[in-house]
Parts: C-alpha cells; sequence; structure tokens
C-alpha cells in the first residue's frame, strides 16, 4: 500500500482481539476506560437538514457558568465512506478533559455524496458550532480543527481553503488546525476509496490540501506514525515543508513505530503511555486558541 491510498481504520491488535466479530471503535466506545471529569452537553445538534448533518459536543464538567473555553471541532477518518460519531465519543472526551469544548460532528459519506460536498459539511459544522457553542462554555474567538484520516483532509481542506470558511461567511473562523495521519498529497486516486471519493472531479489537484498551503493560513500542527502503512508519513512530510517554504506557521511530529491507527488511538487511556500524541496536539492548541 503506497502512501497515496487510504484505507478504512482499524484499532491495533490489541482491540481488536477484544472483539474478534465487532467494529474495533465500538469496542474503545463502548467499553474502554475513559477520561473522567467530561460530559457530552448537547447531541444531534443540526447544522443541515440530512440525517448525517448533526454534531454532538462534550465538555468538562465542572465548567461554569461564563466560562469560555477555547473550542475544538474534531472530525474522524474513515475514507470518506464510513463513520460515525457514535463510536467516537471517547476521542472527544479524552480533548475535552484537556480543557476544551469539543463538537464532533458526522459528515456525508461515499457513495451517497462525492467531493467536495463532505468538505463542505465540515465547513457548515464548524460554522455552526461557533454560532452555538458560546451556550455550553465555548470561546468561538478560539476554534481550532483537528481530525484524523480522511478527517484531517476535511480539516486542512477548510483551513487552508480558504472560500470554504468565506463562502459562509466566517473568512476567519478557524484560527489553528491540526491533522493525525493525514492524507494531504495523494495523486493519482489509485486506490477505491480516494477513486470514488475524488475521481469525478475534473481538476485532482484542488482536491489536495498541499495545493492550499500558504503564508497566511492559520498555523498547523502535524502528526504521523513512521510505521504507518495506510498513508505514509511523507505526507506530513511534504505539506510542513510547502508551508515552510512559504512561509507559513507548521510544525510537524513523527512518531517512530507508531502505525496509522495508532495516532488516534492514543487517545485513548488505555493506550494512551504508547506515545504522547493527545498531550502534544493539546499543548498546540492552548498555545495557538489561549
Amino acid at each position: 500500500m503506497t502512501r497515496r491510498g487510504l484505507l478504512v481504520p482499524a484499532l491495533g491488535a490489541l482491540v481488536a482481539s477484544m472483539a474478534a466479530a465487532c467494529s474495533p471503535l465500538a469496542v474503545l466506545n463502548a467499553v474502554a476506560p475513559r477520561d473522567p471529569g467530561v460530559r457530552r452537553v448537547a447531541r444531534d445538534l443540526p447544522y443541515g437538514d440530512d440525517p448525517r448533518q448533526r454534531f454532538d459536543i462534550f465538555a468538562p464538567a465542572a465548567v461554569g457558568q461564563g466560562a469560555r473555553l477555547p473550542v475544538l471541532v474534531l472530525f474522524y477518518g474513515g475514507g470518506w465512506d464510513s463513520g460515525s460519531r457514535d463510536v467516537y465519543g471517547w476521542a472527544a472526551q479524552a480533548l475535552a478533559a484537556q480543557g476544551f469544548v469539543v463538537a464532533l460532528p458526522d459528515y456525508r459519506l461515499v457513495p451517497e455524496v462525492h467531493f467536495p460536498t463532505f468538505v463542505e459539511d465540515a465547513a457548515a459544522a464548524t460554522a455552526s458550532v461557533a454560532e452555538i457553542v458560546a451556550t455550553y462554555g465555548g470561546d468561538p474567538a478560539r476554534l481550532g480543527v483537528l481530525g484524523h484520516s480522511a478527517g484531517a483532509h476535511l480539516a486542512m481542506m477548510i483551513a487552508l481553503d480558504a472560500h470554504y470558511m468565506a463562502d459562509l461567511g466566517q473568512p476567519g473562523l478557524i484560527k489553528a488546525a491540526a491533522g493525525l495521519a493525514g492524507p494531504y498529497d495523494f495523486l493519482p486516486f489509485d486506490v477505491a476509496s480516494s477513486i470514488n471519493a475524488f475521481g469525478r472531479w475534473p481538476d485532482p489537484r484542488e482536491t489536495q490540501p498541499l495545493t492550499y498551503a500558504r503564508a497566511d493560513a492559520p498555523p498547523l500542527w502535524l502528526g504521523h506514525g513512521t510505521a504507518d502503512v495506510v498513508v505514509h508519513d511523507e505526507d506530513t512530510i511534504l505539506l510542513d515543508a510547502r508551508m515552510r517554504e512559504l512561509g507559513g506557521r507548521c510544525e510537524a511530529k513523527l512518531y517512530p513505530g507508531l502505525n496509522h491507527a495508532d495516532l488516534i488511538a492514543t487517545f485513548a487511556p488505555l493506550f494512551r503511555k504508547k506515545a504522547p500524541v493527545l498531550t502534544d496536539v493539546s499543548a498546540f492548541f492552548h498555545r495557538e486558541l489561549g
């Protein structure tokens, strides 16, 4: 599998062994230890008319009235054709425990939609979060986006290609963005997931986050495992280099021995000692969002 491919992510052998016939993410979400002191404060908030245009919000339980915490919008992965917020609550909860108000949206998937619809959903969800998050203790003036795998692609597209947020009347909303094991330069389309998601678009370059690297982009943080064979760490290296070449703010960290799934699995307490990914990305957002 080359770095250009993107498959539905799976967790490591330890989680898989817990339920051979069940979704590993569902198992992790259902039975693995979670961070305490966090609660889901809203469920099924709409940002559009489609049933998948909904998001949940997680926040520290001790947030007092009038609090204004930095806000994160988290996009899960799944090859643009699978995934559900119902099995990613543990990841949003881990971030909320670090002192953020965290929104976890669903978005429409292939084959019902194709590029750029799922990116437009990511932008619409982010704009909707900003409109209501103050009710839940968040500060929309300090908002960042992040994602894993295909979710990292969404986060980088709406952070770098300025038209997505500008079209919604929110051109400066995203103040920082992070990507975990993200595909940022995966031309030509040579696996089913990328062909199905992007193959109909007339200019393939317009589907790639690397195309939109710019000096005035929000600060970026990029994390990748050196053992990732689904999306090779070259994607992170290339985007980091291009941003720096243009004078943009970007930092990249490679985690020796971590694979594609590890970059998000290490958010869970069960796997957190494997690498400080959650600590690193949280520190970035606290620094950039204040």
